[in-house]
């Protein structure tokens, strides 16, 4: 009897570890992909079947086989994504440039161990960078960049009394099925961390389908608009990066759900549901994360946060930006710095600009 007891123990530590292996691997390579940021050359593409000769960029093997065989797929589409993972990082620095965490990318490829955890933070990283990816995909496929898309041509005829359909209306639908198909195949697992990512990933998505906006041109004489030619255009990004920074703010903790059918598909079992009952399910566009933020405040290797140490704060202010919070309570020095800038520029006939040189006195306010 203890023989046996001992074996299923044993097997019992044997599973619990490969099952900690497991979800170790799926957290590493959540994200991978963003390590083609630096890819910005249309012709840094993958060799074909076809043989055809392409260049090979090292941050290439980031990717999985499924994201390498797309973008063999979609001539031209390798460049789109990495100007929307360059789009969504310089947006998300600039939603947070005020906050204790700024978004910060400790290394050219990478957002930090902040990744691998179930924060908001997180959250808000993986939905701009899906966003990020759909946004720049339709947008190229109306621009003629990408051989496998073309505009969305679907909406034709009349669409009101006095206007029609026509045009070229951003190809959101490619967008959001290329964005699911590349950076949701990154996503390993079935485990709260797992399913926490997709649905961030479709958060991001669905933020810039319904941020869509209808754009008119007139037609008639003499500008009288007597009928108007319309077509679909998409949100700036900066509209985007507003809508996921108030979803941030009012993001949803989930926990694992199972509904313990064996009848049920592997979608249905497994799903997430709010931590407090009494709270509603999260919608589709909704962020959600599990386990509360660290403070931010001092550097931690451990934690992957820098601190705040050093960042400039705005001592008049009583909010996130003010030196009482940003700072953490540990006060901050003042110091004072001159700065000359272009000034009273003058445009003289033809062609130049003529400007003076001035002088100015900044007082800085610095974190301790």
């Amino acid at each position: 009897m203890r023989a046996a007891a001992l074996g299923l123990a044993l097997r019992a530590l044997w599973a619990l570890a490969l099952s900690s292996l497991s979800n170790t691997l799926a957290v590493n390579n959540s994200g991978r992909w963003w390590g083609i940021i630096n890819v910005a050359s249309s012709t840094n593409l993958l060799t074909d079947s076809k043989n055809v000769q392409l260049v090979l960029d090292p941050s290439l093997q980031l990717l999985s086989r499924k994201q390498r065989k797309l973008i063999r797929q979609n001539p031209g589409i390798l460049h789109s994504v990495s100007s929307g993972l360059q789009t969504a990082i310089k947006e998300c620095k600039w939603q947070f440039r005020n906050r204790r965490w700024n978004c910060p990318t400790p290394g050219p490829q990478h957002l930090g161990k902040i990744v691998n955890r179930g924060c908001r933070e997180t959250a808000f990283i993986f939905a701009i960078t899906s966003a990020g990816v759909t946004h720049s995909v339709a947008r190229s496929c109306s621009e003629g960049s990408i051989e496998s898309c073309t505009c969305d041509y679907r909406r034709r005829g009349p669409g009101g009394p006095d206007w029609h359909w026509g045009g070229c209306s951003d190809n959101i639908d490619f967008g959001r099925l290329f964005g699911r198909e590349f950076v949701d195949s990154s996503e390993k697992g079935r485990d709260l961390r797992f399913l926490m990512n997709l649905h961030n990933n479709e958060a991001g998505r669905m933020t810039v389908f319904s941020e869509m906006r209808q754009e008119c041109k007139c037609h008639g004489m003499s500008g009288s608009c007597t009928v108007r030619t319309c077509w679909m255009r998409l949100p700036t990004f900066r509209a985007v990066g507003d809508v996921l920074k108030d979803r941030f703010d009012g993001a949803s903790r989930v926990i694992y759900g199972n509904k313990g059918s064996n009848r049920a598909s592997r979608v249905e079992l497994h799903h997430l549901e709010p931590e407090n009952p009494a709270h509603k399910p999260p919608s589709p566009h909704d962020l959600v994360y599990f386990e509360k933020s660290p403070n931010f405040c001092t550097y931690s290797g451990k934690m992957g946060t820098a601190g705040t140490a050093g960042r400039f704060c705005n001592s008049s202010s009583p909010g996130l930006d003010g030196c009482e919070l940003l700072c953490c309570g540990r006060g901050y020095r003042t110091r004072t710095q001159r700065v000359t800038e272009r000034c009273n520029c003058t445009f003289h006939w033809c062609c130049h600009v003529s400007c003076l040189n001035c002088t100015n006195t900044q007082v800085l306010h610095e974190c301790l």
